[in-house]
């Protein structure tokens, strides 16, 4: 594979950095747009996005914070980012919109677009899927999606369930039991507005496993769930973005 940090047209056409990972050949392949986490443009997504590239996918990787603090180590810009409230909704569809544009202009390219993205980049993922015109995402324990935020969050985000009639593809949402944001009821709740509105969806949730059970560097991390979600994740993709 071939990966590399280059510039991307984002919102209203701003230069924001962004991370690619493709893997060598004439394709075609289909795209996927990685929306990171909460603490940021991270070697951790970045590695996810590899991990996309070795899959057969051009991954692009958007760096939701290049404006807030453009050269900055992850924590720094994340800290940035919170104390200004986080990342607006708007934008976020602006710049996944520019990330999928970029990858369609790529000749490798089969056309086909997805997102996916963990804690906050799930509810990014589901808010873009209802945003744009994709072709598939996945949306692993997004928070705010139907609930707001405690009291006191740093971070602003208003629930999102009221778009799922504008889901514009099928959608995987993977989530652990013992998780508070979102929770079990909150998952339940979610599908119920998915059913009643026809729309193609596959929810898997996990016993034992709470927030961030993908992260294999902190104590929520959970193997077999990851293993398992991970093919999940593989499945889905290769059902609506493969060529």
């Amino acid at each position: 594979m071939k990966a590399e940090t280059i510039t991307i047209a984002g919102h209203g056409g701003d230069p924001i950095e962004a991370y690619l990972a493709q893997p060598l050949g004439r394709g075609p392949f289909g795209g996927v747009v990685v929306i990171h986490h909460m603490p940021g443009y991270d070697r951790s997504t970045k590695e996810i996005a590899r991990r996309f590239a070795d899959e057969g996918y051009i991954a692009l990787l958007p760096n939701l914070y290049s404006r807030e603090a453009p050269g900055a180590s992850p924590d720094d810009a994340a800290a940035t980012a919170r104390a200004r409230g986080g990342v607006p909704d708007e934008r976020l569809v602006g710049d996944v919109d520019g990330a999928g544009k970029h990858i369609k202009s790529l000749a490798s390219s089969n056309g086909k677009i997805g997102t996916i993205g963990y804690c906050s980049g799930g509810r990014q993922s589901f808010l873009a899927a209802c945003s744009l015109q994709l072709d598939a995402a996945v949306d692993c324990y997004g928070a705010a999606v139907v609930n707001p935020l405690p009291e006191g969050s740093p971070v602003k985000m208003s629930p999102l369930v009221g778009m799922v009639k504008d889901l514009s593809c099928p959608l995987l949402g993977l989530f652990g039991e013992d998780d508070q944001h979102p929770s079990p009821e909150e998952v339940a709740v979610l599908e119920k507005h998915l059913v009643e509105h026809g729309k193609t969806y596959e929810f898997h949730s996990y016993p034992g496993a709470g927030h961030a059970f993908f992260c294999v560097d902190r104590p929520s991390f959970r193997p077999e769930a990851a293993k398992d979600g991970w093919e999940k994740i593989d499945h889905f993709f290769g059902q609506y973005l493969a060529s």
